[in-house]
């Protein structure tokens, strides 16, 4: 689901996923959900993002979390 809007730069947001190469990051994205903003909410906010980019943002966080864990005896 449109990977190339998450992008990452080492040179930009301390590296951190940012959305198409702006200097708004996923984590902040996220953060606006979980405080209760809705997408049309952040939309109005930051009119230069697209529904995809929170859509992206939202799939791009689900990837990072579903990592195994390994546990060493």
């Amino acid at each position: 689901m449109h990977p190339e809007r998450i992008t990452i730069n080492p040179q930009q947001c301390g590296g951190r996923p940012c959305i198409r190469g702006l200097r708004i990051r996923v984590q902040d994205i996220l953060e606006l959900l979980a405080a209760g903003a809705t997408t049309a909410e952040i939309l109005e906010d930051y009119p230069y993002l697209e529904p995809e980019d929170i859509a992206a943002s939202l799939h791009y966080a689900a990837q990072q979390a579903d990592h195994p864990i390994l546990y060493v005896a």
